[in-house]
Order: structure tokens, then sequence, then C-alpha cells
């Protein structure tokens, strides 16, 4: 087994590494279909070999060509390294600077097997959401960060690093792009063609910006969305009894479960792929599974009886569920479900993202790689069924919300019955989560901060639980604004509660929305606290892509955004810039993620804190801009919360000085203005 010295050592070419091929027994991405022309592969393997010497093409140039045949992409297999893939404590990894430890520790969390969705493809997330497209691209990454020093800075494009460059010690160490392609090429078909090629990669959001931390990224926003679905849909505060069903339990999704349990509820989870299920059940994450439909419902009915707290993953296809349930309603009158919603890869319908109801798993495989027309007119036509049985059951005491995975702009796509009659063409028959949820939350400044403890010590990662307690509970004392009160006592319960419900996947790491005064004050107790070596090691400060201002997304993020801006890109821009000149330690933009390619720009960014001075004023400097850039961008589009907050910020700091808008709200002036 190679070692993580020889992993930072440059491509294995002295002798080459056995080319093992696919590894049996983990799940691999599905067959990609990018429909190259003869010149066009030849274009792919040039890049391709284009990382090795002259005298090993021979060889590779033959392997290479039958992987992009047969798989539609060159990854590399030959060179997937024999290491086990996990993210080792900092001090093991040989590096010049603590920094570049750090992003080491990042990455191969992203590509642990107990994390990564499709690991020996390099795809942590969402199905498609790279970490690199090629394993060359791996080798050469870790070999760069053993190398770099506080005064280069390592450039990556689309998984492809550039190299070091002369920098200063207060610039980024790292700068990630991913899928920058001109927006009149930016389309689904190019991306196919363009990934094939070895030019361009779909990062999704934390996947291609090393910044994931397994289900545990998104299950405290479910949380956060169930509890605010059941206090505005059903007008309860408790949701015991009440029946959650989705889909999805291979990457983010894999939190729905567990976000049932923790909010009380039944959830009911259907997965296509027995092996991601299963994974969730062995993770502690699924309580029970069943590939009966029937005892899928009479379990169903059962919790729902006894006031049960349960996640129950059906194995088998959502659509067939959805319809079971209409049928139980039409049959015997009763609603079995509450709540509702998709977590499918929808972004991705035709690659693997959502399996059609009329096959079979391993059915749907073989056609989506054989005849890829036929298998997309089967996504739409299960699409429109899906919908047909979601409508039927909104006609009674049921709420069902798009998650932001592109579920209802496909279903629109497929000719499915989500038009809203009289509405921008954002807006469907049911609201995404953001516009209905997260949307004031995110308005109020609170979004997905996280934390990665590199020491690898679950006793560091109870410090930071308690100091980030601690920190809010103080907050909360000291008077916070009556608005955003319970959005304090929702996650100070959390992250009391967190370590209980046993969220670490892979890397000793924490979530926590929270605003900008929470994010700051937090941030600064854990330097302390390393510079008084009450945590061992540093911590890497993150968050989700998904957050107040890192995405401009006109169907997930910023769908509650009616000024018209919604499809601009500069808010996640102007954030990526701003925080690399304001102290981040590594910064990302993409474009795709959530709801794909095409869809959405988003950036994200990695602080690393060691306990000095300067990082302190880093962390207090990057952290006010990464929330208030997007609160701003909020109170500009003319939302009263984000105006509040952004009033009282510039009470706080004067050196914050923010346009405001002012009111607009008399129609009668516009209607003579334009009258014709």
């Amino acid at each position: 087994m190679s070692s993580l010295q020889a992993l930072c050592s440059g491509l294995p070419l002295r002798p080459l590494p056995e080319n093992r091929g696919r590894w049996a027994g983990v799940p691999h991405a599905p067959v990609r279909t990018p429909s190259l022309s003869p010149a066009e592969e030849q274009l792919a393997l040039r890049n391709a070999l284009r990382y090795f010497p002259p005298d090993v093409h021979e060889l590779l140039a033959p392997e290479f060509a039958q992987e992009l045949r047969l798989y539609g992409h060159i990854y590399m297999y030959r060179f997937c390294p024999d290491v086990k893939m996990r993210a080792y404590p900092i001090e093991q990894y040989p590096c010049q600077t603590r920094a570049a430890a750090a992003i080491m520790h990042m990455i191969m969390n992203n590509l642990d097997p107990a994390v990564a969705q499709f690991p020996q493809e390099l795809v942590t997330y969402g199905g498609n959401g790279q970490v690199f497209s090629n394993w060359a691209q791996f080798w050469l990454v870790m070999s760069y960060l053993s190398q770099m020093t506080e005064e280069q800075t390592l450039v990556m494009y689309s998984g492809h690093p550039l190299g070091l460059f002369p920098s200063s010690p207060g610039a980024p160490r790292l700068v990630i792009t991913n899928g920058m392609v001109i927006p009149n090429y930016s389309s689904r078909a190019e991306y196919e063609k363009l990934f094939a090629m070895g030019v361009t990669m779909y990062g999704q959001m934390t996947a291609g910006s090393y910044c994931y931390i397994g289900p545990q990224g998104i299950v405290h926003g479910t949380v956060l969305t169930l509890l605010n679905a059941g206090r505005r849909y059903l007008g309860v505060k408790d949701l015991t009894g009440k029946v959650f069903v989705t889909s999805g339990l291979g990457g983010m999704s894999g939190a729905q479960a567990k976000a049932a349990v923790i909010v009380g509820c039944i959830g009911v989870i259907a997965e296509v792929d027995k092996a991601a299920l299963m994974k969730r059940h062995e993770q502690g994450w699924l309580m029970e599974v069943t590939d009966s439909l029937d005892h899928c419902i009479e379990r169903l009915r059962e919790a729902r009886k006894r006031k049960e707290v349960l996640s129950l993953g059906y194995h088998g296809n959502v659509v067939d569920l959805w319809e079971r349930l209409v049928h139980e309603l039409d049959t015997t009158g009763e609603l079995l479900v509450d709540l509702g919603s998709d977590q499918t890869s929808c972004h991705n319908p035709f690659n693997g993202g959502y399996y059609p109801v009329q096959l079979g798993f391993t059915e749907a495989q073989s056609l989506m790689a054989s005849d890829p027309a036929a298998f997309k007119h089967l996504v739409q036509e299960s699409l429109r069924r899906q919908v047909s049985a979601i409508n039927r059951l909104a006609k009674e005491n049921f709420f069902f919300w798009d998650y932001g995975n592109a579920f209802l702009l496909e279903a629109q796509r497929a000719g499915a019955d989500v038009e809203k009659k009289g509405t921008n063409k954002t807006g469907f028959r049911y609201p995404s989560y953001v516009q209905h949820i997260m949307g004031d939350i995110f308005s109020l400044g609170f979004g997905p901060f996280r934390w990665v403890c590199t020491s690898g010590d679950p006793q560091d990662l109870a410090v930071t639980d308690q100091l980030a307690a601690s920190v809010l509970e103080g907050a909360v004392a000291d008077g916070v604004n009556p608005g955003v009160k319970l959005q304090y006592a929702d996650n100070i319960r959390w992250i009391r509660e967190a370590a209980k419900h046993r969220l670490v996947v892979g890397s000793q790491a924490r979530i926590l929305y929270s605003d900008q005064k929470g994010r700051v004050a937090i941030a600064v107790a854990f330097n302390q606290a390393i510079a008084r070596g009450k945590i061992k090691a540093p911590v890497v400060l993150s968050r989700d892509h998904h957050d107040v201002s890192g995405t401009d997304s006109p169907f997930r993020e910023t769908s509650n955004i009616y000024d018209g801006s919604a499809f601009c890109a500069d808010m996640a821009v102007q954030n990526f810039v701003g925080d690399a000149f304001r102290g981040a330690t590594w910064v990302a933009l993409h474009n795709g993620g959530g709801v794909g390619w095409g869809e959405v720009i988003n950036g994200g960014f990695g602080l690393v804190l060691d306990g000095t001075q300067e990082a302190e004023q880093k962390a207090k400097m990057m952290l006010s801009w990464d929330v208030s850039n997007g609160v701003a961008r909020r109170c500009w589009s003319g939302n009263q919360k984000a105006y509040e907050i952004i009033r009282q910020a510039m009470q706080d700091d004067k050196g914050l000085v923010v346009t405001l808008p002012h009111d607009v709200a008399d129609e009668r002036v516009l209607s003579q203005a334009l009258r014709p």
C-alpha cells in the first residue's frame, strides 16, 4: 500500500502501477454518452496523454481509448492509488505549510469511499460532482501541495492543476475554478463533450472545492426545512406522527433519513440503488429497509398510528410509492402522507440522476448507455407520472416542495402539470424550499457554516461543539434581534444534540446554521482555543456554497428574489473575489451545482484557523463579507427582513455603507407613467 509520502511524490511512472481497472464491490458512475466525433475522440486521448512522457504513450493510449469508449470518460483507473483514502490527521501529510496539509486532508475526505458516491470515478456526490477529472490530476495536486510555500498559490482549472505561481503570504494558497464555460456554450450537450475531452468539469458545489463533509453537510438544513415546513404548512411545532415522503439516499440526499429522525417524524425514502440504501443503513442513518411496497405501506400505517419515530428506506422507485399513496387515498379515503419532496439528482436526469419507473435499476443503466434517446423518453414519462400522483395528493391536506434539485424544472421540460399561472418563469405550482422556507433564513444572514477538525480527533470536535453552543447562548443572553431569536434557538438545540445523533461520516466535521455575528464569534473562539492548546490542530472553516451569498441560482438559492435579478450572477462572483482578498486560504467558483450545469454560478472557500493573530483577523474580515454581501443583495431586491438586518449591521460597523432601496409601492405612479 502506498504511503502518504509516496502519494506526494508525483505521478508514479517508474514503474507504472498495475492496471487493476474498475474495482469490484464499490459503486461506479453510470456510463456517459458524450457522442464524440472521431476527431473529438482523438483530442480527448491526446489531452489525457499529455500528462505523461512519450515513452509510456504506446502502452497507455489503447488503455485510455478503451476507457473512453466503455465509460464515456478517461478516468485513468491504472493510477487510482492503493492508499486507504481518508482524512488523515494533518501532521501526517508531508507539507511545508499547514494550509497545504489542511487542503490535502479535505481532498482525501472527499474521495473516502465511506463519503464519496463513486470514489473510483472521483465523484463525491450528486451523481457527477467531481473532485478531479482523472487520477493524474490527483497525483499532481498532492505533489504540488507538498512543495508549496507561503509565497505560492496553486491554480486549478476545472480539475487540472495549472501549477504553482508566486504570490504573497496574504493571498489564497489555492484558487479553483470549475466549469467556467463561455455562456453560449454552457449547455448540457456541450458539457458532456467538454468533460469527455478533459477540458472542463462539473464540481457540483463542495465536491470540486474540497469542502464536502458527508451527508451531515445537508442534514442540518433538512432538519430546519422540515421544522419550518411543519410550522408553515401544517401549523404545528411538533412533527410526531407526521409522515414525510421523498426519494434519494445517495450523496447529500442520504441526510433525509437522519433529519426525519431528529425532528421526530416518520420519514419514508425511496431509493432504486440498493448499494446506496444499504450504505446508509449500515452507517446508522436509516433505521429500517424494505423492498416490498405492501410492507412499506403497512409499516407506515403502523408507525403513524403509534406515533413512532421512524426512517424507512423503500428499495424501489419513488413513482411506485407516490402512485400507491394515491391508490390508498382513492380506495380507503386515508391520506397517509403530510409532507413531501424529492432529492433525486434531477439536475442530471438522463445520466443516472433520475431512474424511470418503467425499468429496473440494471435495465435502466443498460438503456442509458445503449439508447440515450429512448432512456430520456422514459425519464420524462416517469416525471409526468410522478407529478400526476403528487398533484392528486396535493388536493388534500398534503404539502410538497421542490428541494432545489431541478425536479420541477425538469418536470416542466417533460410536459408535466407544474405550471403556476400568473407567475414569473421561476415560479411553479409548488414552491422551492428557498421560496417558502430557507429564503427567509438566508435573508436573516443564516446559512450552512461548517468546520473540520484536522487532528481527526473526536475530542477536538466535542470541544468545538461546546464552544459554538456557548457562543450562541452568549449572543442570545446579550440580546439579539427578535427576528432571529427563533433561528438561534433552533441552532443551539442542534449543536447541543449533534453528538448524540452520530452525524460524522469521514472527517471530524460539524455544520451549524449561523449568521454573521455568530460565525465571526465562533471562529474567534476556535482560534483562541487552538492557541491555548484546547484544540490540538488547525480547524478548517468553510460552508456549503448553498448559502446566503455563495450562489446565484434562479430555481433555488435566489428563487425568492423578485426584482428581475435572479438570473444574474454578480453576487456569487463578487463573493469569490471578495473572499480571496479578505483572507480565505482557498476559494472556488463553479458553474453548476444543485440544479445543474448552466443553471447556476456558485462559490465557496476554506479558511484555516491555526491559533495565530493573523488567522483571527482574516476570519473577522472574510466571514463578515461572506455573509453581508448576500444580505445586502437581498435588501436591495426589496426583502424587508434583509433590510432590517443590514440597517442594524451598518449601525454596528461604521465601515459598512450599503445602498438602501427606497419604497416603490405606489402602483398608481407606475401605471400612470406607463399609460399608452
